[in-house]
């Protein structure tokens, strides 16, 4: 876990990506998570302890970035720590698009859901890049591994390295 301009970048449980998160002063106290998986997919978690939207609701809001937006944007209520909220996914440039922005605007139709600042959230997602390129290698170097011809054991120079092919044509 590392703080960072003002945001909380840890790496996921399933150790598949990692998130940012930051929690506002105010009524409800609103927390906002930002996911980023290996496969460059990512979530948008909105919480607030006032909050009344059901887990497994379906609703379209509307999203805006300080340089454009997501009208009638799909989210799913959910819950998590006691707090109510929402979650989503956007296309994979939508980290890009957060980091650039300074304010995130969330609507329900015209009445506001949330508004909050998004100041320091550009080195927030370069420190979040740099958590799942971690993840990415070991996924990288794991898929490598595996991917290795089952005849080469894993440490051909080990005292009691064995062919690993039953083959009786290929022993000599």
């Amino acid at each position: 876990m590392r703080a960072v301009g003002g945001w909380t970048v840890a790496a996921s449980k399933d150790k598949k990506g990692c998130f940012l998160t930051r929690t506002y002063a105010g009524p409800g106290e609103t927390t906002l998570l930002l996911g980023l998986d290996i496969d460059d997919s990512n979530r948008l978690s909105v919480l607030n302890d006032n909050w009344s939207i059901k887990q497994m609701d379906r609703l379209k809001l509307n999203f805006r970035l300080s340089s454009g937006g997501y009208p009638e944007q799909q989210v799913v209520g959910m819950e998590s720590d006691g707090k109510k909220g929402f979650v989503t996914n956007f296309e994979t440039e939508f980290p890009s698009y957060f980091a650039a922005s300074k304010a995130l605007h969330i609507y329900r139709g015209d009445v506001p859901v949330e508004l909050l600042s998004l100041e320091g959230s550009g080195a927030a997602v370069a420190e979040l890049r740099r958590c799942v390129g971690i993840y990415k290698a070991k996924t990288g170097a794991n898929a490598r591994e595996k991917g290795r011809s089952d005849l080469i054991p894993r440490d051909p120079f080990a005292p009691d390295a064995k062919r690993k092919s039953k083959d009786p044509a290929g022993e000599r």
